[in-house]
């Protein structure tokens, strides 16, 4: 598979079938960005939920998975997800989920998000819990070879 031209925008599975792509990663904290398009709406013309759940999740997940060393990454699964909707989103919007972690250790960690529209709206939060794929609480990561789904 050859390089994306955009390193921070996913090209395969899921992340590509919604379109989103991180805008910002770095230890504890992560930004998705997802322009809004007619297929993330649901039958009443507004964000579907699961598109909204999908960038906390994600967002969440990817801030306790920093990883600088070169060569080598980070992976974690959701074991538990709580999702507020506040305001609704319209096509031609554009979201960003902001994550930070809030605590945890080398098994499990805690992430907050909040998703704001591109003017300030807050559509949305959530929190979750997530924990470490084999080897991926060590700050330092484990061997991309070795790292499911890559």
């Amino acid at each position: 598979m050859s390089e994306p031209s955009d390193p921070l925008t996913p090209t395969t599975g899921f992340a590509a079938l919604v379109g989103y792509r991180i805008a910002d990663w770095s230890w504890g904290r992560a930004a998705v960005e997802l322009p809004v398009a007619a297929a993330h709406l649901n039958r009443s013309g507004i964000l579907h939920g699961g598109v909204l759940t999908t960038l906390v999740d994600t967002a969440c997940g990817y801030s306790g998975c920093f990883c600088d060393t070169p060569g080598r990454g980070r992976r974690a699964m959701t074991l538990q997800l709580n999702t507020q909707f506040l305001a609704p989103a319209q096509a031609g919007q554009r979201l960003t989920a902001r994550a930070h972690t809030t605590g945890g250790g080398r098994s499990v960690f805690f992430a907050d998000c909040t998703v704001h529209a591109d003017d300030g709206t807050l559509i949305g939060r959530g929190d979750g819990v997530f924990k470490y794929a084999a080897g991926s609480g060590d700050p330092a990561g484990i061997p991309l070879a070795r790292l499911p789904g890559s």
